[in-house]
């Protein structure tokens, strides 16, 4: 008997421990947007992310990568509410496979690629037709995003070849998974120059920009944002609107980007 009783207190116990545990996770607590980011964004979207959180006492979670390795992670399935991707490829690859909320598509914001050195040997460039790309290189590498799949990487060798400059520099690229990642080689001195993004260069002080290139030599840096078709997150427009609204402009102007309406 003394047994049983000890068995039924324990039952109690637990069940009881159950229905707390569900009281304390109220079923109306919300749920935090997850945001699959182009790795570009990252300190801009980071700020807009704080502030949101403040305003709507709510959380969103970015996840940065290059558009290409998202816009995969999406397709496999992974969990996300928004992508914004670095250029339109990416958001038709998934909108193509009725991954995003057609409805929620827009473009967000406008970008420019930059040649960047390590600071401590940054000299100007003129980028124009036929520059001397290669004799600066040297023995040295051009780090750029991977050329196949990184927008910054498809931008920069659109660029090149405009310019008629790939086919000189094509052997000495050093592609990266992430724009990122190709900052990271010329900040730590692995690469003497990379072609990134003006917004990203501005994030590193270990770099400098020493030249930009034309506009017309590449096609628009458009980076488009939706919902993805799977997400149930009823705050997922909201946070999307925040991000179009002029509370949020400022955080992608102070890092470079340009605003598109």
């Amino acid at each position: 008997m003394h047994s049983r009783r000890q068995w039924m207190k324990f039952a109690v116990t637990a069940i009881s421990a159950v229905f707390l545990g569900v009281a304390a996770t109220p079923a109306a607590a919300a749920e935090k947007v997850s945001v699959f980011a182009a790795a570009s964004l990252k300190n801009a979207l980071d700020a807009a992310n704080a502030a949101w959180a403040k305003e709507a006492g709510k959380e969103a979670v970015a996840s940065y990568a290059a558009s290409s390795a998202l816009a995969k992670q999406i397709e496999g399935g992974a969990p996300a509410d928004i992508f914004i991707s670095a250029d339109l490829d990416w958001m038709d690859y998934l909108a193509k496979k009725n991954l995003i909320k057609a409805d929620s598509r827009s473009n967000l914001l406008g970008n420019r690629i930059v040649l960047v050195a390590t600071k401590d040997h940054a000299k100007p460039v003129e980028i124009k037709k036929g520059f001397e790309l290669a004799t600066l290189l040297g023995d040295g590498k051009l780090a750029m995003g991977e050329v196949k799949s990184v927008p910054a990487g498809k931008y920069g060798k659109a660029a090149l070849e405009a310019l008629g400059v790939w086919p000189s520099v094509e052997a000495k690229v050093a592609g990266a998974e992430s724009v990122r990642a190709a900052l990271a080689l010329v900040s730590r001195g692995e690469a003497p120059y990379g072609v990134v993004y003006q917004t990203d260069a501005s994030a590193d002080p270990g770099v400098a920009v020493v030249g930009t290139f034309p506009a017309d030599s590449h096609p628009p840096i458009i980076y488009p944002v939706a919902v993805l078709s799977e997400s149930k997150n009823p705050d997922a427009a909201a946070y999307l609107d925040f991000l179009k609204s002029e509370k949020a402009a400022h955080f992608f102007t102070e890092q470079g980007f340009t605003i598109l309406k």
